[in-house]
């Protein structure tokens, strides 16, 4: 499995990459490896402030739903429009084009708090 060394990580299995203020968050390649073919993705919390750890939305696999829980707190400002037409992007590429929601983060350093790889690694091991 990959997990990139330039990622956080949480318990969840969400990913997040910042620039600036902006985070870029997604699922990670065991939690698609795990949820099997994703078919659908529902974010309906676009321009919402939501605390670290509230659910921004949901994974539709074949066989299960799953919530997905926010990394940091901060503001959803967008969702990843190609998911729509192709949910699998989620499988293929879930660090690249597969990348969920784009977020103003609250306080950039929540995001040093989390996981980096080698202990991410170490929890799915």
């Amino acid at each position: 499995m990959n997990f990139p060394a330039n990622l956080r990580y949480t318990k969840d299995h969400e990913w997040i990459s910042l620039e600036g203020d902006v985070a870029t968050i997604g699922i990670t390649d065991y939690a698609q490896r795990e949820l099997g073919d994703i078919v659908y993705v529902e974010v309906d919390t676009i321009g919402k402030k939501l605390e670290a750890g509230e659910v921004f939305g949901t994974v539709e696999a074949v066989k299960t739903v799953s919530d997905l829980f926010l990394p940091v707190s901060g503001t959803i400002t967008e969702l990843n429009s190609a998911l729509g037409n192709a949910p699998e992007l989620v499988n293929n590429d879930p660090y690249g084009e597969g990348w969920m929601v784009k977020m103003t983060v609250s306080n950039p350093a929540d995001v040093e708090a989390l996981m980096d790889a080698a202990a991410y690694e170490a929890v799915v091991g």
